[in-house]
């Protein structure tokens, strides 16, 4: 299985869908996409999954006493992601809490063979944990593909070579 993580707030376009769909075209033939529900990116993702004949697993959060649904933003998307899914996995955790939702990917990365992170190489920040999510998989021997979106920084070099052993892929457009 592979994941795709990303930042949540991307400006998702058809440069991006491209960039996505050569991302999975370089993962393991007929590998199903896990992604966790949510607007923006995931939708992007479950699109491109489908479109490029394979298997979509989209995670939701499972409801239990004192947690939120999810957010207003998401509900529209997962709903539609849902009908994308070949199947559902249903995980405890609250989608309005920050480090529940950052355990839930890192359960997420953990079952995957591959990891897609769509990452501009910055910093994990208050909202956003894309830079802990690819050392997450990095420190457990997971093989990442990173698709930089337009308009981000270079890859870092270090002493004449990269820093990261992954993947790179630059969206097309």
């Amino acid at each position: 299985m592979i994941a795709v993580v990303g930042h949540p707030d991307l400006a998702v376009g058809a440069s991006l869908a491209d960039g996505l769909r050569d991302a999975l075209e370089g993962c393991a033939t007929g590998a199903s996409v896990l992604v966790r529900a949510g607007a923006g990116l995931p939708l992007l993702v479950g699109q491109a999954v489908r479109e490029a004949g394979r298997k979509l697993v989209v995670l939701l959060p499972r409801p239990f006493p004192g947690t939120a649904t999810l957010p207003p933003r998401d509900r529209a998307a997962a709903g539609e992601l849902l009908l994308l899914a070949e199947h559902v996995r249903l995980l405890p955790y609250d989608p309005a809490d920050r480090d529940a939702s950052v355990s839930a990917d890192e359960q997420l990365i953990a079952s995957c063979r591959q990891v897609v992170a769509v990452w501009d190489g910055s910093p994990s920040s208050g909202r956003d944990a894309t830079a802990h999510l690819v050392a997450f998989a990095r420190g457990r021997g997971i093989p990442v593909t990173v698709l930089r979106p337009a308009g981000a920084a270079p890859v870092r070099v270090r002493d004449g070579k990269r820093q990261e052993t992954d993947t790179y892929v630059a969206p097309s457009g």
